[in-house]
Order: C-alpha cells, then sequence, then structure tokens
C-alpha cells in the first residue's frame, strides 16, 4: 500500500504538470470501469500472492503465479484477437517450465512447518495469475487510448483504494513504522512500481500483452543474480536454478515478436 502511495505522489506531479488528466474526458463509462477493475485487479494479485506463501511452499505458489502467460495468451485470443504464433505458444511453454525448474531447483518445495492449508495456498496464488493477466488485458486494450501516466494514474489510484480497504479487512498494521521500513517502501516504489510496472503498462501500448506478461517470468532470473552478488545475501544457486534460468530466458526470446509483429 505504501509503495502506491509514494508512487502515486510521484506520478501525480506529472499529471498535474503534463495537463494528462484531460484524457479521461474522452473515456466512455465502461473504459472508466476498466480502468477501475484493472487496478482492483492488481491489489487482488498484490495481496493473493502474498497471502498464498503463509499457506503452501514458495515453489508451488511460484509455479501457480506463472501460469500468467498462458492465461494471458487464452484470453488475448478471444478478447483481444491477439493470438501468438506457433513459435511463441511454444516460447511461452519453454518460459513456464523454466521458471517450474528455478521454483523447485532453490529448494524451495516444502511447506514450512506453520503452513497447514495448502490447497487454499495454491488456490490464492492461481488467483494471484488470473487477476494478474486480467490487469495485464485491461492495459493492453486501454493504452490504445490513453496515454501512459493518464492510465497509471486511474489504475493505481483505483489499486490504492483497493489496497487500503483490504488492509483494514485484514486488520494489517499501517501505521506507525520503522524508518527502515519506509526506505524499503520507497525503494519498491521507484523499483517494482515506478520502473517495474510503468514500463510494463508503457510496453503494452506497443506489444501484445502476452509479450509483456511473459517478461515478468525473468524476474527470478535477475532475483538469483541479485542474491548471489548483494553482500550480506550471496546465495549461491545450484545449478539447477541456473539451468532454469538459462531455460526462462529462451522461451522470452522465443515469444518476442518478429520484426513486422506487434503494433
Amino acid at each position: 500500500m505504501w509503495r502506491l502511495v509514494i508512487s502515486l505522489g510521484v506520478i501525480g506531479v506529472v499529471l498535474v504538470v503534463t495537463h494528462g488528466w484531460r484524457q479521461w474526458g474522452a473515456l466512455t463509462t465502461r473504459e472508466v470501469g476498466l480502468a477501475l477493475a484493472a487496478g482492483v485487479m492488481l491489489a487482488l494479485h498484490f495481496w493473493s500472492w502474498n497471502t498464498s506463501l503463509r499457506y503452501t511452499s514458495i515453489a508451488s505458489s511460484v509455479i501457480l503465479v506463472n501460469l500468467q502467460p498462458a492465461i494471458v495468451a487464452l484470453l488475448s485470443s478471444v478478447w483481444l484477437r491477439e493470438t501468438p504464433s506457433r513459435l511463441q505458444w511454444i516460447g511461452i511453454g519453454v518460459a513456464m517450465l523454466g521458471a517450474a525448474a528455478v521454483a523447485f531447483g532453490g529448494s524451495a518445495g516444502v511447506v514450512s512447518s506453520h503452513t497447514s492449508r495448502p490447497l487454499l495456498g495454491n488456490a490464492l496464488a492461481l488467483g494471484g495469475a488470473v487477476t494478474a493477466a486480467l490487469y495485464y488485458l485491461t492495459g493492453r486494450r486501454l493504452r490504445a487510448k490513453l496515454d501512459l501516466v493518464p492510465y497509471v494514474s486511474l489504475v493505481y489510484g483505483a489499486c490504492l483504494v483497493a489496497l487500503v480497504m483490504i488492509a483494514f479487512a485484514v486488520s494489517a498494521p499501517l501505521l506507525p513504522q520503522p524508518p527502515s521500513e519506509w526506505g524499503i517502501f520507497a525503494g519498491l516504489a521507484v523499483g517494482p512500481m515506478l520502473l517495474g510496472h510503468t514500463g510494463m503498462n508503457w510496453a503494452l501500448g506497443h506489444l501484445p500483452a502476452y509479450v509483456v506478461n511473459i517478461t515478468t517470468l525473468g524476474e527470478p532470473v535477475g532475483a538469483i543474480l541479485l542474491g548471489a552478488l548483494l553482500p550480506g545475501i550471496q546465495e549461491v544457486p545450484t545449478i539447477r536454478v541456473l539451468f532454469g534460468g538459462v531455460i526462462v530466458i529462451a522461451g522470452i526470446v522465443m515469444a518476442l515478436p518478429r520484426r513486422g509483429e506487434g503494433s
């Protein structure tokens, strides 16, 4: 929630300076509803995926949430009339297999002692995959009509409201927070939110949703490298994890559009 607050503070300044809010007037009621729904889907994705880790193993959670590319590709064909090529379908499958290898290769397949409801955890992780897929598909639909900042302002605003409601519903402690936590919140705002999610929302204006979404499978690969290099962590990945990472990258490359494809 706090990373959304910080991110919207930055985005709000840009929105006002560029007068991007004027584009909202061209939206139909249905399109406004879709943008707000995308924000709610993003909030539910954040909550359900993180909550799943209380009840199921990291491996199970990661594998289920990484079904996103297949869900996005299937729904893109139906809703957006953007169907992956045969090679892209193969690439999506290869990348998902690589992500599974990374998850299990990190010795993450064992459920910790306090997790006693794996079916609930797996359902939450699957819900995280579905809600994320709907978030990306809606972005692809609306970015054709809205520039980046007006679009993410609506979506992130709705996401923030939904997260506040969820926080109150589950009695999550919002304040006070120690200074170290505020540093983490700021880092999450700058990295995963402003650069990560906003960058992918920019890409949705130029590439099919299934292409943009499959790049998220590269996140574990980046995390592996950071974990190995950062002082204080220095977790050396196993050969299986490295092999899985190579497979993920290969699948992503296969799924990328060739010259002349995309928008």
